[in-house]
This record gives C-alpha cells, structure tokens and sequence, in this order.
C-alpha cells in the first residue's frame, strides 16, 4: 500500500514513470503496469488499486478448463488420442493465435487430471498419458 500511495504522490507531483520506478527500486515497466492496470495516470488512486490487487489475488480461483467449455473439450479430445499436455498447449496456442480463452499451460493440464478436488477432466484420461501414473510426484 506504501509504494503505490508513493506512485500515486509522484503522479499527482507529475513525476516520470523512471523517476517514481528509481525512487521505490522498482523497474519502470512494473510502475507502468500497475499504473496501467488500474486506470492510468489520469485516474490512479493508490487505495483502489489495492483494493483490486487484493480482489485478483483471492484464491482458489477457478480452472480454467472449469470455464471455459470448448477449451474442455479440445484438451479432453486431444488427451483421448493421447497426446500430452505438452503437445496440447502448443497446438491450441497455435491453432488459436488471438484467442486467449483457448489457451492453457501443460501445467494446468496436469493440475486437472491429478488433482480430483478439481474434478474438472475426467479421470478416465489418465489412461492416455504416455507415462501410465495414477498419481503425480510433486518435486519439491
């Protein structure tokens, strides 16, 4: 909350973006992100900025496949011929370039078949996966 009441005193003072970056030893792109994000130099207020911060950040949120019906059903169809999520991700960000809804990390992928509280894939499709595990190490 500190270091955007500072970017919002350095835009109300008509400070540079590199000026306010330097002084809170931030990058400038950063500044300018949030700045951005939460209605520009024109209607920047530090109080509701982080008030959104803290509304994006809530969490669980939910999967992604969870929402979006087609992107679902493209994973869960690709999985059936077995391919892996790898395949998967890169094929969807190349079949549709400008659609981020149709997009999906491999992680994400794996999230939804390994985590049953999701209970968004079904089950069944880990038969597909090439390494033929029911459950998933985590590597910590």
């Amino acid at each position: 909350m500190e270091e955007r009441e500072e970017i919002s005193r350095g835009i109300a003072a008509g400070r540079s973006i590199r000026s306010i970056a330097r002084g809170l030893g931030r990058s400038p792109s950063t500044i300018c992100r949030e700045i951005r994000r939460n209605g520009g130099s024109q209607a920047y207020r530090a109080t509701r900025a982080d008030k959104h911060a803290w509304d994006r950040a809530l969490r669980p949120k939910r999967c992604r496949l969870a929402c979006h019906g087609q992107l679902r059903w493209r994973v869960a169809q690709k999985l059936a011929l077995q391919w892996s999520p790898e395949q998967i991700s890169g094929w969807l960000r190349r079949q549709f370039p400008s659609d981020q809804s149709m997009r999906i990390s491999h992680e994400a992928i794996y999230r939804s078949l390994f985590i049953q509280s999701r209970g968004v894939l079904k089950k069944e499709l880990t038969v597909h996966l090439r390494t033929k595990r029911q459950m998933r190490q985590d590597l910590c």
